[in-house]
């Protein structure tokens, strides 16, 4: 499904930055590029606000990353790192990403959240029901396909890997280099 977008349309971006790190990471051995993810989110609409859910350990090396994310404009929200007995890890920012998609759902024409987790349909459905245009953007391979089904628009990270990634390396072997090199498709070149 697509959606009409204007440069009047106010937009809000909630980033499950777990999310999108663990996909790049998985699919690709690489680092998601959050500037070029928030700038297709926001595709030239005003953007209101954007927030980043991100999980602090106790030896702090991430903060690198939250600065960073900050200087490209990222508001970041941080959650301390629970390990329990045993030796347990959670880390969950999913309520309070929905929280706040909720809060903000009134002020502004569309709410784009950047993650696969099918967990928020029913933000999905809540912010449409209040008038609320609502997108996601995330790596297609790794994103719940009732979510994609549910949300206004859907935009695929995988379809431009190059863009979207940082330390990104085209796998193929020999047959994709010959195509780039050619321009063609290998099978069209006869011997």
């Amino acid at each position: 499904m697509s959606v009409i977008k204007h440069p009047e349309q106010r937009v809000a971006i909630f980033i499950d930055t777990q999310n999108l790190y663990h996909s790049a990471k998985n699919l690709y051995k690489a680092k998601a590029n959050f500037d070029a993810i928030v700038k297709t989110a926001v595709g030239g609409r005003k953007l209101v606000r954007a927030q980043a859910y991100v999980v602090t350990t106790e030896s702090g090396e991430e903060q690198p990353f939250f600065e960073a994310l900050e200087k490209i404009g990222i508001e970041v929200k941080t959650k301390d790192l629970q390990i329990f007995y045993g030796g347990a890890k959670k880390a969950d920012w999913d309520v309070g990403m929905a929280i706040d998609a909720v809060k903000v759902a009134s002020k502004v024409d569309a709410i784009v959240i950047a993650t696969g987790d099918g967990d928020f349909i029913p933000l999905v459905e809540y912010v449409r029901s209040e008038g609320c245009q609502i997108e996601a953007i995330t790596f297609g391979r790794s994103c719940s396909s009732k979510l994609r089904e549910f949300v206004d628009e859907f935009t695929d990270l995988d379809e431009d890997p190059k863009k979207y990634l940082i330390g990104y390396r085209q796998r193929g072997g020999f047959k994709r280099q010959i195509q780039h090199i050619v321009g063609t498709d290998t099978d069209d070149i006869e011997g």
